[in-house]
């Protein structure tokens, strides 16, 4: 996996002038962190992943729909008018029986952000970009996600021309599911890959 263009967003200048600008406006008693903390927190666990959550549920539900998003990620997803800067480009990856996806950007952090929201602190984080190209299941297993020894995995690495969704295998048990029930079990890191959608208990990976 090559990474031989330019990439624009270079986050890392970026993050510590917001720290700085962070730090001055808290002495001053202009900002409050915690505030801040609940703000972010909400925006990269909550309200951004739900784009993507409903795009795999309707992945799910409407085989028409699958299929469309296999042939033109961007097409399909910007039919349901989530799209923006950082996710004009996409393609979604399946996972399969025998094939598990994990999308990471091995030189910065290049990540849709208009379907997943704010990328998490260890998308970013070099141990990550670097350790997810070389050991993949390693990394899984840190995350807590064992796969079968047979089960392969395939890594895309997102660059600033093209960014990956990982379109997680459906959970058994859901049949008859609406589409709003179905995007409760799609978390942020199953569509990153670093975990499987939940069960219909939710909260027991699938």
């Amino acid at each position: 996996m090559s990474h031989d263009h330019d990439h624009d967003n270079e986050l890392d200048p970026f993050a510590a002038r917001v720290r700085a600008l962070e730090t001055i406006l808290t002495r001053k008693g202009l900002i409050d962190p915690a505030a801040i903390d609940v703000i972010v927190d909400t925006y990269e666990t909550k309200i951004g992943p739900r784009n993507g959550a409903r795009v795999v549920a309707k992945a799910w539900n409407d085989p028409a729909f699958a299929e469309w998003l296999k042939r033109d990620a961007t097409a399909a997803i910007e039919s349901l008018s989530y799209t923006g800067r950082q996710g004009e480009h996409m393609q979604a990856v399946f996972n399969t029986g025998d094939t598990h996806n994990l999308v990471v950007c091995t030189l910065c952090s290049c990540y849709p952000w208009s379907v997943l929201g704010l990328p998490p602190v260890w998308y970013k984080a070099p141990p990550y970009r670097s350790r997810a190209v070389i050991d993949p299941r390693g990394v899984l297993e840190e995350f807590g996600l064992s796969l079968p020894a047979e089960t392969k995995i395939r890594v895309w690495d997102s660059t600033a021309e093209l960014r990956y969704l990982v379109v997680p295998t459906r959970p058994e048990g859901t049949e008859g599911w609406s589409e709003e029930r179905l995007a409760e079990l799609v978390s942020r890191d199953a569509m990153i890959g670093t975990a499987l959608a939940h069960g219909p208990d939710k909260g027991v990976p699938a």
